[in-house]
């Protein structure tokens, strides 16, 4: 007779069902936290919100900015297969030997740093329950898929790298003997980096609208608009090179 495998946990079932809606899922929950809620300031000082704001943009970029570095160095495909968890090798090199998830965590970053931005108790609570428990659940998910394929080598990677936060020692050493490939970066995150920055000049451009008229604050809002601008143009640029193939790493020659 042949034993069953045990059945997946519920933070198991929970993250497949996350994975598999977080496309659409995930954007319709940061949407809808954004327009029930009006931004405000922390103890109503406009003075205090500048600096939560500019806190916010600090931990969104280094969000970012780890996913850049992710990106650059050691790429994982993170779309799986036919909307499932899915991985056809295990990657432990670049910042994978020193985080198992960097780049949840990047995304988890560059969250927090919106919901700062905003400024809500509400937003900041609500979204970051239900995101840090979401990418909590995913990675109990993908955990139980890798466990399941590789095994033994799994298992030795789980004992060694930490989930979440990298171990900074020997980081330096891990990525020097690595070449960093900024074609596979602007390709990858040209579009989810425009979004998230377009999103916090809304954010910001809104909230300055619910508490000051056009006139008062219009040198803040034309320099907003500048903003929008800029990124509006980055991204047409970028999308332009991915799509005409001049982001393609050239061939080597023997």
């Amino acid at each position: 007779m042949t034993g069953s495998s045990p059945s997946p946990s519920a933070a198991v079932r929970y993250g497949n069902f996350l994975f598999r809606y977080r496309n659409a899922l995930f954007p319709a929950v940061l949407v809808t936290l954004f327009v029930l809620f009006r931004p405000c300031f922390p103890r109503e000082s406009e003075r205090l919100d500048l600096w939560v704001d500019g806190l916010g943009l600090l931990v969104a970029l280094a969000g970012q900015a780890l996913r850049i570095v992710v990106i650059g160095y050691a790429y994982i495909l993170r779309g799986g297969r036919d909307h499932k968890v899915y991985a056809e090798d295990l990657v432990t090199g670049g910042v994978f030997a020193h985080s198992r998830n960097p780049l949840y965590l990047g995304n988890v970053l560059i969250l927090i740093g919106l919901f700062l931005i905003h400024g809500s108790p509400w937003v900041i609570g609500l979204g970051s329950v239900f995101f840090v428990t979401g990418y909590a659940a995913i990675v109990a998910a993908e955990e139980n898929y890798l466990a399941g394929k590789f095994g033994a080598a799994y298992e030795d990677y789980v004992r060694d790298v930490p989930r979440w936060l990298p171990r900074v020692k020997g980081l330096g050493a891990t990525l020097g003997g690595m070449a960093f490939n900024w074609r596979r970066v602007v390709t990858k995150e040209y579009g989810s980096t425009f979004m998230w920055m377009a999103g916090a000049a809304l954010l910001l451009i809104r909230e300055t609208l619910a508490y000051h008229t056009w006139t008062e604050s219009s040198n803040r809002l034309v320099l907003l608009g500048g903003a929008m601008g800029v990124l509006l143009f980055a991204w047409g640029t970028a999308r332009f090179l991915k799509k005409t193939g001049r982001l393609k790493t050239p061939a080597r020659v023997s």
